[in-house]
């Protein structure tokens, strides 16, 4: 029971992941959970793979001595290129953030053409592009398309605002023409833009959530392991490395409430 009642541990380079965290306490509310977000180091986007790789031993080592049954890497650019590093060298279930959506994308499309939209180094990764292959055994076309204003979007909290929709409609506007079925929001802060990227793109085109494919994903690990915890109070608690307060009122836009908690800084 002891290995059952620790907590699951996320990461990110920011607060993005935070969407991340509210659908897995969503799908399994008696889990704690805690969150690392790496604020004084964010964007990953723009580092090198090797650095990228560094700050994720850091972010993972950190949350481990802090005894986490499981790891999740709630960040686009870490899971693409961190992952199989992190794998290699720790022993507890670690869940990346892209294969979850790519295996959805797989199954949902009828088509077989599918959009993927993110950051641009996740975009310019082509993480998404060749685990969509690979799922699909190359059966499905990809297109791709770098959306970079989302994300300030998403922390501006203008989820809705007609500014949002203006350019969700330019961003989108070349996936539509190719005649899409299905949609990855290849960011974690974009679930919070879904509702505008479902008006522009139509019904026709399903929307597959990283958040809350991720969070399958982390169910179905935990019942694989063994893991699954029948009575926890889902308590959070939530570390930065820097600006404390800044994350704590982003944290509100991304989880739809305030954290009452203290958010602890610490130093990695």
């Amino acid at each position: 029971m002891a290995l059952k009642t620790q907590p699951i541990g996320i990461f990110d380079s920011g607060v993005g992941g935070l969407t991340v965290l509210k659908e897995i306490a969503a799908l399994l509310p008696y889990e704690d959970i805690m969150y690392l977000g790496d604020t004084a180091r964010v964007p990953y986007g723009t580092r090198s793979p090797k650095t990228i790789i560094r700050y994720s031993e850091r972010n993972a080592e950190f949350l481990l001595r802090q005894g986490v049954k499981l790891l999740v890497i709630a960040c686009n650019t870490s899971s693409a290129v961190s992952l199989k590093v992190l794998k290699a060298h720790n022993k507890v279930p670690i869940i990346g953030v892209i294969e979850p959506s790519a295996r959805k994308a797989v199954e949902l499309t009828r088509t077989g053409r599918i959009g993927v939209i993110g950051t641009e180094s996740t975009i310019k990764s082509g993480a998404y592009q060749e685990a969509i292959r690979v799922f699909s055994k190359g059966q499905v076309k990809v297109f791709a398309q770098a959306c970079p204003l989302f994300v300030p979007l998403a922390e501006e909290g203008w989820t809705e605002d007609p500014v949002t929709k203006l350019i969700a409609q330019r961003y989108l506007q070349p996936l539509k023409e190719k005649g899409i079925d299905v949609l990855v929001l290849g960011c974690t802060h974009y679930p919070l833009l879904s509702k505008v990227i479902a008006e522009v793109m139509g019904p026709e085109v399903k929307l597959v959530s990283s958040a809350e494919e991720t969070a399958l994903e982390v169910k179905k690990a935990l019942e694989e392991h063994d893991l699954i915890n029948p009575q926890g109070k889902g308590q959070k608690k939530f570390f930065v490395t820097d600006s404390p307060e800044r994350f704590r009122s982003l944290a509100e836009i991304f989880l739809g409430y305030p954290i009452d908690d203290e958010v602890f800084e610490v130093d990695l």
